[in-house]
């Protein structure tokens, strides 16, 4: 694959721990430098492993899905259970813009372009279990469940499968929890700014698509109208309610929903 990073940094495999590995590239999308932590799974002598993207939400960064979520844990566990089939797990940074950049391009950076384009070739050209013939699946949490949705919809033709949880619908919803003007999301097609808007662009062919919402989430309202209107216009999809709120102990469950769903959904 030809080098497309003028900077690349991988973390030293005699000081990671958790079979986590951790990736530094320099990117023209946000004029600058992004971070990704890989789940690498401790399997030997398979190709073309399937690459999940994995999507914070807002204040967070390419760590918390790890630390705060467990996710690499829970995979590995799976895994070794025979539950799923080993997957590459890259969780990226949002780009570092504000409480979150909404994985939008909007002040001068593709915060879009850095987790399509950028964040599957730096790993492709890290992690040798990941090449250009893996399946690609992308997933997120309230904001990242925003940008796994309208990404994985808008990008139709990259990801095998989308899935998301607790997503904020729309960027009108973002200022519930970031103190950033709504003006700076905003995209000057009108549409970019929701899923319904990206499914009514783009939605023509879209991925096998799931997501669900906690009975206490704030977000669970938008969540259901997502849900009817994607009833409305017979788009194919998995909506599920579970009990909790918009926070780490749902997450944590419920990512294993992700993880089945993708799995379920290998070549």
């Amino acid at each position: 694959m030809e080098e497309m990073f003028r900077t690349t940094e991988i973390s030293d495999p005699q000081f990671e721990s958790d079979n986590l590995r951790f990736i530094t590239v320099k990117t023209n999308n946000l004029k600058g430098r992004g971070d990704i932590c890989v789940f690498v799974p401790p399997v030997e002598n398979v190709e073309n492993i399937p690459l999940v993207i994995l999507l914070h939400g807002v204040y967070g960064s390419s760590w918390v899905w790890a630390q705060k979520g467990g996710v690499h844990r829970t995979a590995l566990e799976m895994m070794r259970k025979e539950i799923i089939k080993p997957m590459v797990i890259a969780m990226p940074s949002d780009g570092l813009w504000g409480d979150g950049s909404g994985y939008l391009p909007h002040n001068n950076k593709d915060y879009e372009k850095w987790i399509v384009e950028d964040v599957p070739s730096a790993v492709h050209q890290n992690i040798g279990q990941v090449t250009n013939e893996s399946d690609l699946f992308i997933s997120g949490l309230s904001m990242g469940g925003f940008g796994a949705l309208r990404l994985g919809i808008k990008y139709a033709k990259k990801f095998k499968a989308i899935s998301a949880h607790s997503a904020i619908t729309d960027i009108a919803q973002m200022p519930f929890f970031g103190e950033e003007s709504l003006q700076s999301y905003k995209q000057e097609d009108s549409r970019e700014n929701s899923v319904q808007g990206v499914l009514e662009k783009y939605g023509d062919t879209i991925p096998s698509l799931r997501f669900d919402c906690g009975l206490e989430d704030e977000l669970i309202e938008y969540n259901r109208e997502l849900h009817s209107a994607m009833n409305a216009s017979g788009i194919e999809h998995i909506y599920e309610e579970f009990s909790g709120a918009h926070e780490w102990s749902y997450w944590q469950n419920h990512v294993k929903d992700t993880l089945l769903f993708f799995d379920s959904h290998y070549r």
